[in-house]
């Protein structure tokens, strides 16, 4: 029997034995609750069930830019089941929630016994590095009102909600924009009728329009954050030849 239980993808895919052997503990995110930290060794996987988490990378004055999210789809800190023993970028709670936590030798085990865990962590790594090409492009190509709306309804996906908190300068950050001009940005989506943003707390008015306001990269990652757990592996056609 899988996980019907779970809201997080990958643990409502595995089965209940696979799931048994990683001894999931309940876990709290709270806002900024840091999951990982650069040169800090990575000690737990943790599954989102709620919520939403960043990967950033910081630079030496001190700013940072999003290069990862993280929420009910996959799992935090996947690296250390391939050999990673410590954290190369900050990851942290930006909308707070619940998951669980694992043990990395535990799931470094269940990842070694090559069945459905492993393979699913393998196309989780494929979706995270889809994402980070496609965002990459789009910071490239895309203008700030485009890449605005696109993160916008990410964090939307990943909570299951309209609203939710965000600051001027979170945004910013996760954009690689400044304030003033993802300010400007959200004030033409308002202008727009698309979304309401009042100290801090955003809401999405229109889905349809906003999602016709985001570039194509939106559909994009989106398609691959929800349906990576049933994409085709290949591997059953390679065994066969």
């Amino acid at each position: 029997m899988q996980g019907a239980m779970y809201k997080n993808s990958l643990l409502r895919t595995l089965p209940r034995d696979s799931v048994s052997r990683l001894g999931l503990k309940p876990v709290v995110f709270e806002l900024g609750h840091e999951i990982e930290r650069p040169g800090h060794t990575i000690d737990h996987l943790y599954f989102v069930e709620e919520g939403m988490a960043s990967m950033t990378n910081t630079f030496a004055d001190g700013s940072q830019v999003e290069v990862g999210m993280f929420g009910y789809e996959g799992v935090i800190g996947i690296s250390a089941l391939m050999g990673t023993k410590r954290s190369l970028n900050r990851v942290y709670t930006q909308i707070e929630g619940r998951g669980y936590s694992s043990l990395v030798e535990l799931g470094r085990r269940e990842f070694q016994r090559g069945d459905l865990f492993q393979e699913l962590a393998l196309r989780y790594v494929q979706t995270q590095l889809v994402q980070a090409m496609q965002s990459a492009g789009c910071n490239a190509k895309h203008v700030v009102e485009q890449r605005l709306a696109r993160w916008l309804l990410l964090c939307s996906d990943r909570v299951h909600s309209p609203t939710f908190k965000l600051s001027q300068e979170f945004l910013a950050d996760m954009l690689g924009s400044t304030r003033p001009t993802v300010s400007l940005a959200a004030g033409i989506l308002k202008q727009e009728g698309l979304i309401s943003y009042t100290r801090g707390v955003i809401l999405i008015l229109d889905m349809a329009g906003l999602e016709n306001r985001a570039c194509e990269c939106y559909g994009i990652i989106k398609d691959h954050l929800d349906n990576y757990t049933e994409f085709d592996s290949g591997i059953a056609e390679a065994q066969a030849v």
